[in-house]
């Protein structure tokens, strides 16, 4: 189960992010004037949308932003388990993550992703020299991805 602390470490480990209060004083974490990640409940129109397939109200959410609507298709159907999206968000890049039930791998992967998207190039740039060198620290506690 990762929890808000994971969510916080991950991002924290990217350059050029920074965590500031968004909808409702609630945590979310921005690189390039961007939205990267942030925690994203579900409001009683989503859960009236999703019916039983709703998750707890306490369940915390993770809003993610991922490359295109290809990826945001791809990822409930390959993750239904711990990612989904709703209708509010449809033509926009994003999905939510279950954070109860995602893997640190698929955790680690998607806010990496995230940044990706939003962060200045020449920052992802950096980031890539540096894994190339071998300096880039493992973004999860398994060394990345699967």
């Amino acid at each position: 189960m990762a929890t808000w602390e994971d969510v916080r470490r991950l991002v924290s480990a990217l350059p050029g992010t920074e965590e500031r209060p968004s909808y409702g004083g609630r945590p979310s974490w921005r690189a390039g004037g961007g939205m990267v990640v942030w925690d994203r409940p579900l409001g009683a129109r989503d859960r009236e949308q999703l019916g039983e397939d709703a998750p707890p109200e306490d369940e915390p959410l993770l809003g993610v932003r991922v490359a295109d609507e290809g990826v945001k298709a791809a990822l409930p159907a390959e993750e239904a388990d711990a990612v989904l999206t709703v209708p509010h968000l449809d033509g926009t890049p994003v999905v939510l993550v279950r954070l109860r039930r995602v893997r640190p791998d698929l955790l680690a992967e998607l806010v990496e992703e995230a940044w990706r998207c939003r962060a200045p190039r020449r920052l992802v740039a950096a980031r890539d020299a540096d894994a190339a060198d071998g300096v880039r620290p493992p973004a999860s506690p398994t060394g990345g991805r699967p």
